[in-house]
């Protein structure tokens, strides 16, 4: 097949798993064609069977601003006429999907488009009353659509007036980046020998509770020898820094910035730290399972469907850092729990969100879908 890729070529979960899938796709053979504004970061080097298209808006001077919806709907338009693309998948519903609905009245009905909800664009977008006809409308007129959680596909059922039937496809980790991996060497500059090291990844948004972290955090450390480490940029990052510093915590908190290697960062840490107010999935939390890390975080969202609360993980109300401080000292003092939690998140994500399974389940959405053009009825 030949495969038109849109997405947020950012670090934030959506970009990446596009971008993974895209790979993974191009590795059986698919012509994989990613069309954004910017390089995917995740595509830093050549990968056979896979293309890529930039997106530049024009700048015309009586524009107050760029058009870019209109200008990535006619680029999606171009790659998909000289490059004969079966079908252009597109992550968020805006303005991705909108943008190849417009694609598609363009190159002709035997275009077909795929789009993947991940969450924002419902559970934070869907808010905005000037934007609800306009994700409802991506939506329904996609050829296919699934969504990240079963979670996140009620909230969309509950906020929007859907006619297409929603498929969940979890997120996936790829089991060759995301192990256990030996950094003993490296996690020396970070903790000593006898510390814990604690770990949050985001992008600082509200959602995303860091205050909470901090808190977590601050409590833990009274009763464990440990250390923070925080990797993201965002706008809560500045409070977390104040945080630190009004508490005397800032020699035990390392503050690292994005990051393009979290399997090795993953690998450095005992726990990681998640208690989001929405979290539609939790990619970091399965990435962290499957590099032998257990998470500490709230009953949000899609977390509850990676994270299984009491097994591979502990899992509180929003806003509990109490009992999220509890929970983690007692993950963290008890060796043979530990040992018991990381092999059961080793387990589960490598059965339930191997790559190659969920590979297998957009492949089949692509082959319906480009099969449908090809049997009409």
């Amino acid at each position: 097949m030949r495969i038109g890729i849109t997405c947020y070529p950012s670090h934030g979960g959506s970009g990446v798993v596009a971008t993974e899938l895209g790979k993974l796709m191009a590795e059986r053979g698919h012509q994989v064609h990613f069309i954004t504004y910017d390089m995917p970061f995740r595509l830093g080097r050549f990968y056979c069977n896979i293309h890529y298209h930039e997106v530049e808006a024009n700048r015309y001077a009586v524009f107050r601003y760029p058009p870019y919806d209109l200008a990535l709907a006619s680029r999606m338009a171009q790659v998909a006429k000289v490059h004969r693309l079966d079908l252009i998948h597109v992550h968020y519903a805006v303005p991705h999907a909108i943008c190849a609905y417009l694609a598609k009245q363009m190159v002709g009905e035997s275009l077909k488009v795929v789009t993947t909800l991940h969450g924002t664009d419902i559970t934070v977008l869907g808010e905005d009353p000037s934007l609800k006809d306009s994700i409802c409308f991506g939506i329904n007129q996609s050829d296919a659509v699934t969504a990240v959680s079963d979670s996140l596909i009620r909230q969309t059922q509950d906020l929007f007036c859907i006619h297409q039937p929603l498929k969940r496809i979890y997120n996936f980790i790829d089991p060759r980046v995301y192990k256990p991996l030996d950094i003993s060497d490296i996690r020396r500059q970070y903790a000593e020998p006898t510390e814990k090291i604690l770990l949050h990844i985001s992008n600082f948004r509200a959602v995303k509770r860091v205050t909470d972290v901090m808190r977590v955090f601050e409590k833990v450390q009274r009763e464990i020898p440990s250390r923070l480490i925080l990797v993201g940029e965002g706008p809560e990052w500045s409070k977390a820094a104040q945080w630190a510093r009004e508490k005397g915590l800032e020699s035990r908190v390392t503050f690292m910035g994005k990051q393009d290697e979290v399997a090795r960062l993953l690998s450095l840490a005992d726990l990681l730290l998640l208690p989001s107010e929405k979290e539609s999935f939790g990619l970091v939390a399965l990435e962290a399972m499957a590099c032998g890390v257990p998470t500490v975080g709230s009953n949000a969202g899609g977390l509850p469907e990676v994270v299984t609360d009491g097994e591979t993980g502990y899992l509180s109300e929003i806003g509990d850092v109490e009992e999220m401080a509890r929970n983690a000292v007692r993950l963290l003092s008890d060796e043979e729990r530990y040992r018991q939690f990381t092999e059961s998140g080793l387990k589960r994500a490598r059965e339930r969100f191997s790559a190659e399974k969920i590979a297998d389940e957009y492949e089949r959405v692509y082959q319906e879908v480009v099969e449908k053009s090809l049997n009409p009825r």
